[in-house]
């Protein structure tokens, strides 16, 4: 059956996708596998081998790939992750980080190479202020942090 999402995110891994793709629907509610599809007689893999994986992540449609050494992933694409609060951001932030390594302003890389941004909705919700010494000041507080820290955002935001 053909999916209502007209565009999904399709990802490369070095044959790795199965594992990365469990690895992700651990960390988010109302996350599954909807289809595996394996290599068969004609290759390029081995037949049996996963080749595609379809999974939902919070509702939004991947599609992984294991395709090899022949391309990684770069910081030039990641994935934005809304957080509500700062324990849901610790939560995805931890589990994330696992094996990979922290970035800056709320981005790391995961043990896969993909990048990941994690954001408080509160932060998103004080940049779109019109007052630009308050934006200024949350902007100012976030390039210093590698993860968010909603506290230290709205104590820049009022100033202090």
């Amino acid at each position: 059956m053909i999916s209502p999402q007209k565009i999904k995110t399709f990802l490369w891994f070095d044959m790795k996708a199965e594992e990365a793709a469990n690895h992700y629907i651990a960390a988010f509610p109302d996350s599954r596998v909807t289809h595996i599809a394996r290599y068969g007689d004609a290759g390029p893999g081995p037949k049996g081998q996963v080749m595609l994986i379809e999974f939902t992540l919070g509702g939004q449609q991947f599609i992984v790939l294991n395709g090899g050494p022949h391309v990684k992933f770069t910081e030039a694409i990641s994935l934005f992750v809304t957080t509500e609060d700062q324990a849901e951001t610790d939560r995805l932030w931890d589990y994330l980080l696992k094996g990979g390594a922290p970035l800056e302003c709320g981005w790391l890389k995961d043990r896969y190479g993909l990048c990941w941004q994690i954001v408080p909705r509160r932060f998103m919700d004080l940049m779109r202020d019109p007052d630009p010494v308050k934006t200024q000041r949350v902007m100012a507080a976030m390039m210093t942090m590698a993860k968010l820290d909603v506290a230290a955002i709205e104590k820049a935001y009022a100033g202090h």
